[in-house]
């Protein structure tokens, strides 16, 4: 599986190209975005992760309490919670933006969308690695939720209201609660490493097995029918032949 290396490990851009990006990237990824002073002006996606950045500096500066004091900042203005530990890859995009929580040690890939309502939480009070890990180009749909220390691939689609609790291989789909995974067959969704914003389009096992079970009830029902017409011409039983023998004339005349 494909996932974000720690950051350590990689070259890490300045914080203004980090942010410059950050704009850039939501005009390849909202139609409603029009120009560069109305992203900066009116989305609380792009102003949380601006003050991220800048409070992830001050938290791995050791400036802990500023780190905090900044996030809660950015949680109050943006309705959006990410803890200044998280570390978070390159054109991050919150779309809509209320009610995301990002906990303190999740670790987010490049190009990864998000929308309103997901959580990306933890499932221990384990102070080391407890929240998920993102892989690049990943797309996690409005009110989803990864919980624990979980490895998402790289282009994975978490269908809104997920629930996702268990590694997640690349270019996959997951679905429901707990989330389903809907393999791709080794195919890659998008061709050339292209976004997929149609996360509403996902395959639903629950609705095809009800349409298999619907298109069997149909066959049923049409052999029933066919059997019911061929039975309505049909000769005696061997019972009503024994009756018709042991009644002679006379039981017939006696009983009249």
């Amino acid at each position: 599986m494909s996932v974000v290396l720690p950051r350590a490990r990689q070259r890490a851009p300045s914080l203004w190209t980090l942010l410059r990006e950050d704009v850039v990237c939501v005009f390849a990824r909202d139609p409603a975005a029009r120009s560069t002073l109305e992203v900066l002006l009116t989305y609380p996606g792009v102003h949380a992760v601006m003050l991220h950045r800048l409070a992830h500096w001050l938290w791995c500066n050791n400036w802990k309490l500023a780190a905090r004091c900044l996030a809660f900042f950015a949680r109050w203005w943006t309705h959006i919670d990410i803890h200044p530990g998280a570390t978070i890859g390159r054109r991050f995009f919150i779309d809509h933006g209320a009610g995301v929580v990002i906990g303190e040690t999740a670790e987010i890939g490049d190009e990864v969308t998000l929308y309103h309502g997901v959580t990306l939480g933890g499932t221990s009070w384990n102070p080391e690695k407890r929240h998920p890990t993102l892989g690049h180009g990943v797309l996690v749909g409005a009110g989803a939720k990864i919980l624990g220390p979980v490895q998402i691939g790289d282009h994975v689609r978490v269908g809104a209201n997920s629930v996702v609790i268990e590694d997640v291989p690349a270019y996959c789909t997951v679905v429901g609660i707990p989330g389903r995974i809907v393999r791709q067959k080794g195919v890659k969704l998008t061709p050339n490493h292209a976004l997929d914003l149609d996360h509403h389009l996902i395959p639903d096992p629950v609705g095809k097995a009800i349409a298999c079970l619907r298109e069997r009830l149909e066959t049923l029902e049409r052999h029933t029918q066919t059997a019911t017409r061929d039975d309505t011409i049909c000769l005696p039983c061997e019972a009503e032949a024994i009756c018709c023998e042991v009644q002679t004339p006379q039981h017939r005349t006696a009983e009249v």
